[in-house]
């Protein structure tokens, strides 16, 4: 335990035991076995609770009756008489700037008492030590020292530095040296101190007693640790670690590289390739959080978008950002967001899109190397700069064989199909204009990146609700490997003029068979970005080093790198296992569910078809098994929530489970092609702890490769 004397070195006055503990605690206080870090939190906790107690009931005057009497102001200035304007312009100048000061001497958002922080270091510098804690607030009174780790400089320290090391940080004004003497995260719940983890241990809160466990990387999701000897080709068992208790804020689990991206320039493009589980997203999301405390008039929320590749991204984005403490950013997929610009940009157009595109027809619309053949297009055509004019430019773009067959690799035949295509679907829009109600005219969705692509060029910037123009500080997107150049470029033209914008993604899991991008290069080279912007993330702390070997390995050649990416922990080995049919594979699953359900009731699992055929086929045997907790997923209508979803494997990109079972990875089943293999390969690395590869008969090729 910390003494009084160094207590009074590091800032803060010296506490008896009696303010160090509550009730609940004083039994725990007292054991002799309380390990001597959770000791050192314990007393650290109360000090803070008790500082941030002291200012607690402090009240500020009231905003509401000033603006209540500007507002009658304002109606006597409208309404009064000529001769009463003066005085009253006069008293409404004097309440303004009353309420400006009002605002000013109000304090800044206070550390919640609940919760007020998520890591302590403990820095030693210009020869005195002093801790410093992390947290979503500052708070700089009463010898309290909590900072909020977007804005204060010093969190550099505890992101860029392990415990024991030097450092030398260009803080405000000066270079500031020292040492990192102590790095901890820790789980504060309800005012509790519930976990302790430093590289002197993890300890963790159960009951009346506290007790040291082995735990490699904290998840967002729940992650039982496996007990040793049960690695037997069962779904292993072991003590969970509860989200709603042990897990410590996401913000104390960034890594220097990570940290680096998320504090870079606010002005151009960050780029992040990373593979699955490292945190791209992490990033991205801490990057918005991070420069709307930076500068939070230029990036207010509703100044920043977030656009991601499905509704159930879209829906998880849209719970953690208000968490990192920004609420309003517009959180869209790409078709919701672009679907409603063009009906407000195009009127004229029909609504309904088309679900049938002919594969042909998408590969061509959304081709890497069309957004430059319209830039030439609308540059060379004599037409008005106007909605007509852009609808025009997409006409003559997607009908004109000479400009299509010049697309890089593009097949003749599919030129041909698109052309026809393209002047059939133009033939019900001429036809519905002159007043055939006969006609049935349509848009592909592919079609409304090339409109408002052809508005921005023709016409300018794209129009807001209010009659503005869209203009945003920050654009984040994720998984960006699936929208074409085209889109990305609609999301770059909607920047203001700083094009400050993030894109995160992994080409190995790319799912889009017919758009997207298989390679940076192409993709970059699209958007006319240089690949020197482009920054890796090398480290997979999703999952364990088996699953991601495994998964690396089932990529075959599509594999970008030479090795399976660099993991924090060990688990299970990835088991693949055969059934002669999938009765037997179906009643096999569920008796092994049933069992973990018992043994881990917070346990996420996943089991992932590649179609959702297959996908209701294990649904509706393991429904009759009564396998408990058991959900069919479809369009994204993830619960978030322990339990069991079974899905095919394009709604679950992005996601993670705890386990994840891949279901009839079948010879012939799951063909042998780059596009299978990848969708095998995000399948694979949604699972968190522990993976098995489920096969009817022989497994696919890709799966045989990994054995």
């Amino acid at each position: 335990m910390e003494t009084s004397s160094n207590r009074s070195q590091s800032g803060m006055s010296p506490i008896t035991p009696a303010l160090a503990i509550t009730s609940d605690t004083l039994a725990l206080w007292v054991m002799p076995s309380l390990p001597p870090i959770v000791a050192e939190e314990l007393d650290l906790l109360a000090d803070v609770r008790d500082r941030l107690g002291r200012n607690a009931g402090r009240t500020y005057a009231s905003e509401a009756e000033i603006v209540a009497e500007l507002l009658h102001i304002q109606e006597e200035i409208r309404h009064g008489k000529s001769d009463d304007k003066s005085a009253y312009e006069q008293q409404y100048d004097h309440l303004v700037r009353l309420l400006e000061q009002l605002r000013k001497g109000r304090p800044a958002e206070r550390p919640d008492p609940q919760s007020p922080y998520f890591a302590h270091m403990r820095v030693h510098s210009e020869g005195r030590s002093f801790d410093v804690m992390l947290g979503k607030a500052t708070c700089l009174d009463d010898g309290l020292r909590i900072i909020d780790w977007r804005h204060a400089p010093i969190s550099r320290v505890y992101y860029r530095y392990q415990e024991g090391e030097e450092y030398e940080e260009d803080i405000g004004p000066r270079v500031v040296e020292g040492k990192l003497l102590a790095r901890r995260t820790v789980g504060i719940k309800d005012a509790e101190l519930e976990r302790v983890s430093a590289p002197q241990g993890c300890y963790l809160r159960e009951g009346e007693g506290w007790h040291e466990v082995t735990v490699s990387v904290p998840k967002l999701a729940p992650r039982p640790e496996s007990k040793p000897g049960q690695h037997t080709g069962k779904f292993s068992t072991g003590q969970a670690l509860r989200a709603d208790k042990h897990l410590p804020d996401i913000a104390a689990l960034i890594d220097p590289s990570q940290f680096q991206l998320i504090s870079r320039a606010d002005s151009g493009p960050v780029i992040i390739r990373g593979g699955a589980g490292s945190g791209k997203t992490t990033v991205a999301l801490h990057r918005i959080a991070w420069l709307a405390y930076q500068n939070n008039n230029r990036f207010a929320p509703h100044k920043m978008l977030v656009v991601v590749w499905g509704k159930a991204l879209r829906d998880y984005v849209s719970k953690v950002l208000p968490s990192l403490g920004v609420k309003g950013v517009g959180v869209v997929t790409w078709n919701d967001w672009s679907r409603l610009l063009v009906k407000r940009h195009f009127p004229q157009l029909p609504g309904p899109e088309n679900a049938n595109t002919p594969s042909a027809v998408s590969r061509i619309k959304l081709h890497p190397g069309l957004p430059r053949e319209l830039e030439r297009l609308v540059a060379r055509r004599n037409a008005p700069n106007s909605g007509s004019g852009a609808v025009e430019d997409w006409k003559q773009l997607v009908s004109d064989t000479a400009v299509l067959s010049r697309l890089p690799g593009v097949n003749p035949e599919d030129v041909q199909i698109a052309v026809a295509w393209a002047r059939q679907q133009q033939g019900q829009l001429a036809a519905r204009a002159e007043g055939d109600r006969q006609a049935q005219p349509w848009l592909d969705e592919e079609d409304d990146a090339i409109l408002l692509r052809a508005w921005q060029l023709r016409v300018g910037p794209l129009k807001a609700k209010d009659g503005g123009q869209v203009r945003y500080s920050h654009v984040a997107v994720d998984e960006v490997q699936d929208f074409s150049p085209m889109e990305i470029g609609v999301l770059i033209g909607a920047c203001d003029k700083n094009r400050c914008l993030t894109l995160s993604g992994d080409t190995q899991q790319h799912i889009m068979e017919n758009g997207g991008s298989l390679r940076w290069q192409d993709l970059l080279a699209g958007i006319g970005i240089d690949s020197t912007e482009l920054s890796t993330l090398k480290i997979s702390y999703r999952s364990t080093a088996q699953i991601a070997t495994f998964a690396r390995a089932v990529l075959g050649a599509g594999a970008e790198d030479e090795a399976p990416p660099a993991t924090t922990r060990n688990g299970p080995p990835v088991e693949v296992l055969r059934f002669g049919d999938h009765g037997e594979c179906v009643d096999a699953i569920g008796q092994a569910l049933r069992q973990l359900v018992r043994d881990e009731p917070l346990a996420s699992v996943a089991l992932i078809a590649l179609d959702e055929a297959t996908a209701r086929l294990y649904f509706d045997g393991l429904d009759r098994m009564e396998v408990p907790s058991i959900r069919l997923v479809t369009d994204q209508t993830f619960a978030f929530a322990p339990g069991i979803d079974v899905v095919d494997v394009a709604q679950v990109k992005g996601l993670e489970f705890d386990y994840v079972v891949v279901l009839d990875a079948s010879k012939g089943r799951w063909p042998d092609r780059p596009h299978p293999r990848r969708l095998l390969h995000v399948a694979a690395t949604r699972a968190v702890h522990q993976l098995w590869v489920a096969c009817v008969g022989q497994p696919t090729e890709a799966v045989a490769d990994a054995l």
